[in-house]
Formats: C-alpha cells, sequence, structure tokens
C-alpha cells in the first residue's frame, strides 16, 4: 500500500495538537505535578497527558511502527537497531519553559526511516501553530502555506543567531563572536528549528547535549524548507536511533548562499 506521506503528516499534526490541548489543560491549572527524572530533567503532568494522546493517536494510523518516546519505556538497542522504520516522540519539548510559563514549548513527532527523518509534526500549544512537512514534499505552517529558510550567508549584516533561552554556554558564545555582530534570537525548545525553517532567523549553534527527539520533527521541518541541520565535528546530517540516543553538538541553519559553517 502507497503511502502519501505529506497527507500522513498533516494527519500527524493533527495527533500533535490534541496532546496540546491535554497540555494547556495542566498549563492552566495550579499543579504541574512536576518530578525530577533520573538526568535531573522536569517532568511534569503534561508530559505524561501529552505522551498518551500522541501513542494513542499514531495507533490509530493507517501506517503502522514501533514507537520511542522521551516519556516512553527505554527499548534495549538490541531490538531497536533493528527498526527501519519508527515514530520518534517528544510529547512536550521545553518542559523548563513550560513550568517558567513563557509559552516556548513545543509537541513534537517525526517519523523515522532507515536514520533519516522523512516526516515531522511540530506544533506550539499557546500559539497554536502547526508546522509540518514530508520528504520531498515540502514544509508548510497550517492555515499560511509553503514555508522557506531564508537564504544568507556568514557576511550578511542583519544575520540572526539563534541562542536557547536555557542553554546557553561557552562554546556557543565563542562561535556568535566569530561572526559581525549579529542579532541574537532567544527561543525555548524546537522552536528554535522552526525560526530557521520559517526563515526569521539564520544560523542555530547548538554546542550542548541534545537528545534524538528534540530534534527530529523540526529537522524534518528544517530539511524540506531549505535548511540542513549538521553534525558540527564532521557536517554530515544528523542521524537517528543511535545506540545512544544523544545528539551530537550541530548547527542548524537555512539556505546558505555561499562560505561553510564552522567553529
Amino acid at each position: 500500500m502507497e503511502i502519501d506521506y505529506l497527507k500522513l503528516a498533516r494527519e500527524v499534526g493533527q495527533i500533535a495538537r490534541r496532546a496540546g490541548t491535554a497540555i494547556l489543560e495542566v498549563y492552566g491549572s495550579e499543579d504541574f505535578g512536576v518530578e525530577q527524572k533520573t538526568d535531573d530533567s522536569p517532568l511534569t503532568r503534561a508530559d505524561k497527558a501529552a505522551n498518551e494522546v500522541i501513542v494513542a493517536g499514531l495507533r490509530n494510523l493507517v501506517l503502522q511502527a514501533p514507537i520511542v518516546s522521551e516519556e516512553g519505556k527505554d527499548i534495549p538497542y538490541a531490538e531497536r537497531q533493528q527498526y527501519t522504520r519508527f515514530w520518534l516522540v517528544d510529547p512536550l519539548d521545553g518542559t523548563k519553559e513550560f513550568i517558567k510559563r513563557n509559552g516556548e514549548f513545543t509537541v513534537n513527532v517525526a517519523l523515522i526511516e532507515n536514520g533519516r527523518p522523512v516526516l515531522g509534526a511540530v506544533y506550539v500549544p499557546v500559539t497554536d501553530e502547526l508546522f509540518y512537512a514530508a520528504q520531498n514534499r515540502g514544509a508548510e505552517q497550517e492555515g499560511v502555506g509553503p514555508i522557506h529558510a531564508a537564504s544568507f550567508t556568514l557576511r550578511d549584516a542583519n544575520l540572526k543567531v539563534i541562542a536557547s533561552r536555557s542553554h546557553l554556554n561557552e562554546s556557543t558564545q565563542q562561535f556568535m563572536d566569530t561572526l559581525d555582530a549579529p542579532e541574537i534570537v532567544s527561543r525555548g525548545s524546537s522552536l528554535k528549528i522552526i525560526e530557521l525553517a520559517r526563515g526569521a532567523a539564520h544560523v542555530y549553534p547548538r554546542l550542548a547535549p541534545t537528545m534524538e527527539w528534540d530534534t527530529a520533527a523540526a529537522h524534518a521541518v528544517l530539511s524540506e524548507a531549505g535548511g540542513k541541520l549538521v553534525d558540527e565535528g564532521t557536517g554530515k546530517e544528523l542521524v537517528y536511533n543511535k545506540e545512544v540516543l544523544r545528539n551530537p553538538n550541530f548547527i542548524a541553519y537555512g539556505a546558505v548562499s555561499e562560505g561553510q559553517l564552522s567553529c
């Protein structure tokens, strides 16, 4: 059976929106039910509620594949390495931003095939913005239409560099210091990559730890919008379903018209 991946991406986007509704129910309450996970990152009732909605929704789709989620059970690599296709889910990306109530958190769902994100949906609950993409079918914002990464060079006077609200470290600052007085744009969660995909910024150096579920969905959107997300050390596109689900340092960027990005 042939699958229309763009249609599927739109369906996944609606699953992400339903998860966003569950998140906002908690967001509007007095008790987030905050717990600390073993890696000291926070977990809330919203993370759990969104995960339940997404898992149930994915299990009702025509395309069926295993689900790997930040809030799901750990799947041994001996099993996971056999996956040629699977869903990669972050039900609430930006939990720290959620707890701060600044609105900069997202729902992220990606389809990974042979280590590459071929479909992604990113939903922003507070602003009700939905972005999705499918391989070779382009990237779109619901209600707006196709989106495209901005063309730029590193010598541009109006260069906009994305920085994390919660993770600005010395290495990132050193990268930005090599540029000619760039404008710094701060965002939380996968919104940093989405800003590149929608042409609102140019470069996002992430020289600090992230996990695969943090980037996969927005990576799919950025790629289809004309940008790239590459390993800072090798310059190659990030791959997924590694034995340890941690990303290397990376640089994400829009449509570079000339020159190379390096640290």
